[in-house]
């Protein structure tokens, strides 16, 4: 039976209209939207952070830094938010993330400002128009002073003549004070440390979800009493290409028996677990937190602070049930995924090693170095 000719023609219209459609699609997707008013599209990781991408609208993307425009004439309204197009699978995290030009996001909790530990960010080889930086400051009298130290070094660092500047940096201020006084005894006695550390996971959740954008590869937490590290140590802690790994954090000073400067182990938050620790949680009660350190608490885990060789094998590595923020390399889509560290007891653990565990529920794995050196500010 014949095909009628309107039907025919019909026909080719559709085809040629189905075809414009694909075509336009195709564009929409992959072509160059960068000519459209208000649509920019962004491929991650390659996007740097320059003056010029400096967001006009307070509800820009959180990649952009937000440059507040000169006064509005009356009348005059701002320009709209632009839309932004991220290309997710282009976010790489690789054991090479210079020569793949990985964004790293470096975040530290701040109750107290050093300067050594500034130099020491400042001395990181990695190229600084890749890493943008995100500090939280408690609320008091130590957290103001430490503000007005951080903004003193940070005018000088992002000067424009200095060619070294950093690509963006971040200041939250909480709005509670400290549940514990900074002094180095007291924070770390036993019965501080729930309550401390409770605080300090609230710190760290609020700082990541403020700070970590779409084009992150990387998140370095560095605290800040850690006052030396090997210059390359976001590349030597990302060549290891492990989902999250952690040096260890030594803290250098003066043996009285040996009359020399000398090292000894600071942090001890990096473990693996024993039969022991696992058969006192199986006896604790929901609220209750196993802690590491502590004569009181004996779980005979194997902690990498005890496996150091200063004279070994910087590359060794140890597979880690529980993590250490001294120093801290994860990968930014294990915080995606939605590892964050639990201000409540989470399998009997809290904070970091909290941390640790709901990374490992999500499929993720820790690594330690334990040849590899990090030093801890010594009070």
């Amino acid at each position: 039976m014949a095909v009628a000719r309107t039907l025919r023609r019909n026909n080719t219209i559709t085809y040629l209209l189905a075809g414009c459609l694909c075509i336009f699609f195709l564009y929409f997707f992959f072509g160059d939207t960068s000519q459209i008013p208000s649509l920019k599209t962004v491929t991650a990781p390659k996007q740097l952070l320059k003056s010029k991408d400096a967001a006009s609208n307070e509800l820009s993307p959180p990649s952009l830094p937000f440059k507040k425009p000169s006064k509005l004439q009356e009348g005059e309204r701002p320009p709209p938010p632009p839309v932004v197009h991220y290309h997710m699978n282009n976010v790489t995290t690789t054991s090479d993330p210079v020569g793949n030009r990985e964004s790293i996001l470096i975040l530290t909790p701040l109750a107290r400002f050093y300067d050594e530990y500034w130099e020491n960010l400042c001395k990181l080889s990695y190229p600084h128009e890749l890493i943008s930086l995100g500090f939280i400051i408690p609320k008091g009298r130590e957290g103001n002073l430490a503000t007005q130290q951080l903004q003193e070094r940070i005018q000088k660092t992002q000067a424009p003549t200095n060619k070294n500047r950093f690509a963006s940096i971040t200041i939250l201020r909480q709005d509670e004070e400290p549940p514990v006084h900074q002094d180095e005894k007291e924070r770390h006695a036993l019965a501080a440390q729930k309550e401390r550390r409770a605080a300090m996971s609230k710190a760290r959740n609020a700082l990541l979800f403020t700070t970590l954008g779409p084009t992150t590869s990387w998140v370095l937490w560095l605290d800040s009493d850690v006052v030396e590290t090997p210059a390359g140590l976001i590349q030597d802690l990302a060549s290891h290409d492990k989902e999250i790994i952690v040096p260890n954090c030594f803290q250098r000073y003066y043996n009285k028996d040996k009359e020399a400067m000398d090292v000894r182990p600071y942090d001890f938050n990096s473990w693996q677990d024993s039969p022991t620790a696992q058969g006192l949680a199986d006896k604790m009660g929901p609220d209750e937190i196993l802690l590491e350190g502590y004569a009181e608490m004996a779980t005979y885990r194997s902690l990498m602070a005890y496996m150091a060789d200063v004279n070994g094998d910087p590359r060794r590595e140890v597979n880690l049930d529980g993590v250490g923020g001294t120093a801290l390399l994860v990968k930014a889509d294990v915080h995606r995924d939605g590892a964050m560290f639990p201000p409540f007891p989470f399998y009997h653990l809290i904070e970091t090693e909290g941390f640790a565990k709901m990374a490992q529920r999500l499929g993720w794995h820790a690594t330690g170095l334990p040849n590899y050196f990090v030093y801890h500010y010594n009070e």
